[in-house]
C-alpha cells in the first residue's frame, strides 16, 4: 500500500483504508510521460500557480460545498488535495434548496488564484452576489471569506511590480481597474475598458506579466473554441490579439448529446455530432513556468457529459506569443507527453479517495454535498460505520436536500452502494443516482410498510419496479462516457446483479453546468415532514481503465496498422510505405502518377497484405516500427519511408485519441502519422486527430497472427 498525504480534517484511517481499493485514474503512465487529462472528471476554469518550488490549482464548483478545492504538486503532473477554500457558501435559501428555491449552475465560478508577500488569495464571483475573496496564511487552510463591493465576471488579478494591484475582468469587452489596499472594491477613477469589444478576446481571463510585458489569455467561441491572448508593453497599451494560441485541440472527441433547453420534462437531447469541429477545444487557461525554465500551458476541453477535464500543454514561444504545442505543430497539445522538468519527482498517485466505508469520523475527500447540506439531518455517527441520511421533505430528487455527490469518472466507471433501507418510513426513497438534467436513480421505496426497488429516469418520465423482501440491497450504476450511457442494477447479495430498467442517456447541459455526479440520496415525496433514515453502509468507484491507455503498447510484437474504420492498411511497395487496401483497389507509391478511379479523380489502392510491424521500446512511451526486414519506418521530409537503423527521424510517441484511437507523433516533425489514399503516401504532417476519426490520422492496430 502507497503512503498518503491527508489533508487537515480528514481522517488518516479513513483514506489509508481507502488505498486498498480499485485504482483511479492518473495522468502519470510511470515511465516519464504524462496522458491528459489531469483529472478525468470534472475540474473546470483551472488557475494555476508556482509558489518557489511547488505548484497549486483550484477550479470552478458552483453550487457544490465545499466549494474551492485547493491542489498541491511538485510535479504538475500528481496532485494531492490539500482542502477547500469555501466550506460553505449559504447566500440565501437558493442554496440551501429552501423555499422552492435553487442554485444550480451559480455560486463560484472561474476562480483566479495568487500568492503575494506570505498571504494566498481566491478571487471568485458568485453571480447575484458579488466577487468574494477569500485569503489564508497556509493553502491548506483555515480560509476566511471577504465580500467585495463589485461583482467582477470572471476576474483575475496581478500584483505588479509597483506594489499596485490590479483586476481585469469582463466578456469580449475587457475592463480593467485598480484593487483599493484591503482588496474589497475598486479604485474610484481608475475604471476603464481595456480591450475593445471588436478585438475578439472572450471571457475566462487570466492576467500576467512576463519579463516586464503584460499578457491576458481567454476563452473565445466563434463556432470553434479556442484560447485567445492579448498583449502590451503597458497597461496602457496599445494591445495586440493573437486569436488562436491554441484552437482545435479536443483530442480526437466529437461534441457529444447535449441539452440546450434546460425546461422540462419532457427533454429535448440533441444527438452528438461527429462531423462538429473545434466545439470541444482547449479554451480557459493560462501559463505556468517551471524553476528549470519551461513553459507550460493549462486549460480545459469540454468532454460532453463527463464534464470539463483540464490539460496540460507543452508550449512554445513564436514571435513573441506563448503557443500551446511544439515546434512545427503550434496550437495543438499532445494527447500524450514528457513530464514536465520541475526538478523534483513524483509517484502516480491521485488527489482524491473515491471510495468511502463511512467508518471514519469525516467524509472521504471527493465527497461534495448538492447546496448546503443540514448538519442536523447526516450523520457518520448515529451508526458507526454507516452514512445515515434523515429523509426531508421533497417533491422530487432534485430538490432533495442532503444529497451528497461525487463527480463520475471517464472514460468508463461504475459507482456501488450498500444500502440499508429498513429506517425508511411510507413515503421515503432512498438509493444511487446520477445527478444531471434529466437525472436517473435506483432506490428503495417504502409504502404500505412494504420495500419496492425503483428505477426512475426523468428523461423519459419511466419508472421501473420489482418488489423487495428486506431492506438491504446493493446499488449499482455503470458509465461509459464515450458511448454516453448509463445503465443501472442491483442485488441481495452483493455478488449476482440484476439490471432494472431501459439504459439511461447521458448528456452535457447548462443547468448544472457540470458533468454527470454520482450521487447518494434520501427524500420523502408523499408530503410528510416526518421522514425516515437510510444508512449507506459503503460506496465503491471501479475503474476498468484508470491509466492513459485503453490497451497497453504492444512491445516486441507484430501488428497491423490500418486507419480507422476503413480496409485501408500500411503497406509496403516497391521498397516504400504506402496505402493499401486490404480487399479492393490497386496499391500505389507516393512518386507513382495516379490514375483516375472515376469522376474524383482519386487513386483506390489495390488488394495487397498488410505490413507486419515489429513494436519495439524506445522507452517514455516511445515506439520504433520494423518491417519484417529489419529497416523502420522513418520521416524524411514529412513523409514515411525506411531506414536500415533507428534514429530520431524513426522515433513515435505512441499515443491514445480519448476514443482509443491510435494516433503516432513523429518526434522528426512533431505532427502525427497520416495515411493519404488520394496519392496512396504515408505522411507525418497531420495537425491532430479530427473529431470525424476519418482523417487518416486515427489509426486501429491488432496484432498479427502468430
Amino acid at each position: 500500500m502507497r503512503s498518503t498525504w491527508v489533508a487537515p480534517g480528514y481522517s488518516m484511517a479513513l483514506v489509508v483504508q481507502a488505498c486498498a481499493f480499485a485504482p483511479t485514474w492518473t495522468a502519470d503512465n510511470g515511465n516519464g510521460t504524462f496522458t491528459n487529462p489531469l483529472f478525468y472528471d470534472e475540474f473546470s476554469d483551472p488557475d494555476l500557480i508556482r509558489v518557489g518550488e511547488d505548484y497549486y490549482l483550484t477550479g470552478t464548483t458552483m453550487h457544490a460545498m465545499p466549494g474551492l478545492p485547493v491542489l498541491h504538486s511538485r510535479d504538475l503532473v500528481n496532485w494531492r488535495l490539500l482542502g477547500y477554500a469555501c466550506e460553505r457558501l449559504d447566500l440565501g435559501p437558493e442554496y440551501r434548496l429552501a423555499e422552492g428555491k435553487e442554485a444550480y449552475g451559480q455560486g463560484i465560478w472561474a476562480p483566479c488564484l495568487r500568492y503575494h508577500d506570505g498571504t494566498w488569495h481566491i478571487f471568485a464571483n458568485v453571480n447575484r452576489h458579488g466577487t468574494q475573496h477569500f485569503t489564508a496564511k497556509n493553502p491548506a487552510g483555515p480560509w476566511t471569506r471577504t465580500p467585495m463591493k463589485r461583482s467582477l465576471h470572471d476576474l483575475s488579478v496581478l500584483f505588479d511590480d509597483d506594489g499596485r494591484v490590479y483586476a481585469v475582468w469582463g466578456y469580449q469587452e475587457i475592463r480593467i481597474a485598480q484593487l483599493n489596499a484591503d482588496l474589497t472594491d475598486v479604485v474610484p477613477g481608475t475604471e476603464r475598458t481595456l480591450i475593445e469589444k471588436a478585438a475578439g478576446m472572450g471571457e475566462g481571463v487570466h492576467f500576467y506579466k512576463f519579463d516586464g510585458r503584460y499578457f491576458i489569455t481567454s476563452a473565445w467561441w466563434d463556432g470553434r473554441m479556442r484560447l485567445v491572448c492579448a498583449r502590451a508593453d503597458r497597461l496602457e497599451g496599445p494591445w495586440e490579439v493573437n486569436r488562436d494560441i491554441s484552437i482545435d485541440e479536443d483530442f480526437g472527441l466529437a461534441e457529444g448529446n447535449r441539452l440546450w433547453k434546460t425546461a422540462g420534462p419532457p427533454f429535448d437531447v440533441q444527438p452528438g455530432n461527429p462531423a462538429s469541429r473545434g466545439r470541444l477545444s482547449l479554451h480557459q487557461g493560462g501559463f505556468v513556468v517551471t524553476p528549470c525554465g519551461e513553459w507550460w500551458g493549462f486549460a480545459m476541453t469540454d468532454a460532453n457529459s463527463v464534464g470539463r477535464l483540464t490539460c496540460l500543454s507543452p508550449v512554445t514561444w513564436r514571435d513573441g506569443w506563448p503557443y500551446f504545442g511544439l515546434p512545427g505543430n503550434l496550437r495543438r497539445t499532445p494527447r500524450t507527453w514528457l513530464k514536465p522538468n520541475t526538478g523534483h519527482e513524483a509517484p502516480p498517485s491521485a488527489p482524491y479517495s473515491r471510495d468511502d466505508d463511512f467508518a471514519g469520523p469525516q467524509l472521504a475527500n471527493v465527497w461534495q454535498w448538492n447546496h448546503v447540506p443540514d448538519d442536523t439531518q447526516r450523520s457518520l455517527a448515529e451508526r458507526p460505520g454507516f452514512l445515515r441520511l434523515h429523509a426531508q421533505a421533497a417533491p422530487d430528487f432534485w430538490r432533495a436536500r442532503n444529497t451528497l455527490t461525487q463527480r463520475a469518472v471517464g472514460p468508463q466507471s461504475s459507482a456501488t452502494t450498500v444500502l440499508d433501507a429498513s429506517g425508511l418510513r411510507d413515503g421515503d426513497v432512498a438509493g444511487l443516482a446520477l445527478l444531471n438534467l434529466p437525472y436517473a436513480w435506483i432506490g428503495v421505496r417504502r409504502d404500505g410498510g412494504a420495500f419496492v426497488l425503483e428505477k426512475f429516469d426523468q428523461r423519459t418520465g419511466k419508472t421501473s419496479r420489482v418488489p423487495l423482501s428486506g431492506g438491504r440491497v446493493w446499488l449499482r450504476v455503470r458509465c461509459d462516457f464515450l458511448k454516453e450511457v448509463a445503465t443501472f442494477s442491483y442485488s441481495l447479495d452483493g455478488t449476482a446483479f440484476a439490471p432494472l430498467g431501459t439504459e439511461s442517456v447521458l448528456v452535457f447541459q447548462l443547468k448544472t453546468f457540470q458533468g454527470v455526479r454520482f450521487a447518494l440520496f434520501a427524500f420523502n415525496d408523499s408530503g410528510s415532514s416526518a421522514g425516515g433514515k437510510a444508512d449507506f453502509d459503503s460506496f465503491t468507484v471501479d475503474e476498468p481503465r484508470p491509466r492513459g491507455l485503453m490497451r497497453p503498447i504492444p512491445f516486441g510484437r507484430t501488428i497491423r496498422i490500418t486507419a480507422h474504420g476503413t480496409d485501408l492498411a500500411l503497406g509496403v511497395k516497391d521498397g516504400v510505405p504506402a496505402v493499401v487496401s486490404l480487399s479492393e483497389g490497386r496499391a500505389s507509391r507516393p512518386d507513382e502518377p495516379r490514375v483516375d478511379s472515376g469522376s474524383s479523380g482519386t487513386t483506390r489502392p489495390t488488394s495487397a497484405p498488410a505490413a507486419e510491424l515489429l513494436v519495439e521500446d524506445i522507452g517514455r512511451g516511445r515506439v520504433a516500427l520494423r518491417t519484417g526486414d529489419g529497416r523502420a519506418l522513418t520521416v524524411v521530409d514529412g513523409r514515411v519511408t525506411l531506414a536500415a537503423e533507428v534514429r530520431d527521424a524513426a522515433a513515435f510517441q505512441w499515443i491514445e485519441t480519448l476514443n482509443g484511437d491510435l494516433i503516432l507523433l513523429s518526434l522528426a516533425t512533431n505532427r502525427y502519422v497520416r495515411f493519404d489514399p488520394a496519392s496512396g503516401a504515408i505522411l507525418a504532417d497531420g495537425a491532430g486527430p479530427d473529431p470525424s476519426r476519418a482523417d487518416g490520422v486515427c489509426l486501429d492496430w491488432q496484432l498479427s497472427p502468430p
